[in-house]
């Protein structure tokens, strides 16, 4: 359902949206049929070059990635996500291309601290983790954002590398040109009500309805100084390589970052 009008974003409202059924279908065709951008791969063996690290991914959606990550010889994946019907799909998925192994599970990223993500009850640091395709940015609230953040690096040993994605307001003219109009709403409290920062969008297209925060760049690196990591790398999608037509048609221009924890 689709939130009234002066309604504010919130957790439940974006796990609503991704458990829609039209969101499902979209984001489980991309993981049939797309898999991992050459972009995500190329960064991929770049970054965490042992493939016998356990890996923590977040944000999984219907499996794109973890299966991405398995065929790329990864063996020791746990993957998570908080909409519990794109979990399902994705470990039909996995299971079907042989990766079964692939442990994914049903948590809340701002909420790291109340789950267990292996069997026991101290689970032992992950040599490594991403929240790929602006998963990190549909968290509604900077504060939540951070408590992910916080929450990836406990679970990740010391040196281990973070790889995620956001889009960047400043990337172009237009982009610039878009914020300052919305500044400007803001400013005189004309803004879509529902949103909760500046930088928030709520649109609805083919995939659905997505909420998404875009930030600037000052502002990631902010949230990776409080909360633990540090910033290494970050780069356009356009500056690394160019993607498949069905890459573009699926993802609009981001930025990836790579960061290390501290």
């Amino acid at each position: 359902m689709k939130p009234s009008t002066g309604s504010k974003i919130t957790a439940e409202t974006v796990r609503a949206d991704f458990n829609d059924p039209v969101a499902v279908v979209h984001y489980t065709r991309a993981a049939h049929f797309l898999g991992l951008w050459k972009s995500e791969r190329l960064l991929i063996e770049r970054f965490f070059p042992d493939r016998t690290a356990p890996l923590l991914e977040a944000g999984c959606g219907s499996g794109r990635v973890a299966i991405g990550l398995w065929d790329l010889d990864f063996r020791q994946i746990t993957a998570f996500d908080f909409a519990e019907e794109l979990v399902a799909q994705a470990k039909t998925l996995a299971a079907e291309r042989g990766a079964g192994a692939i442990r994914f599970l049903h948590a809340d990223a701002t909420r790291l601290g109340e789950c267990l993500l292996i069997d026991d009850a101290t689970p032992p640091p992950f040599g490594g983790a991403l929240f790929m395709f602006n998963g990190l940015m549909q968290i509604p609230g900077r504060e939540n954002r951070r408590a992910a953040l916080r929450g990836l690096q406990a679970r990740c040993s010391v040196g281990a590398p973070l790889l995620f994605t956001t889009h960047d307001r400043d990337h172009s003219p237009v982009e610039r040109a878009s914020w300052r109009l919305e500044r400007l709403r803001w400013d005189q409290g004309k803004q879509d009500p529902r949103l909760v920062e500046f930088g928030d969008r709520y649109f609805e297209d083919e995939a659905g309805r997505t909420f998404m925060h875009l930030p600037d760049r000052t502002e990631i690196l902010e949230d990776l100084a409080a909360t633990g990591w540090r910033g290494e790398f970050d780069t356009m999608r356009r500056e690394l390589t160019r993607e498949s037509a069905a890459v573009r048609d699926f993802s609009d221009e981001c930025r990836f970052w790579v960061a290390r924890k501290g």
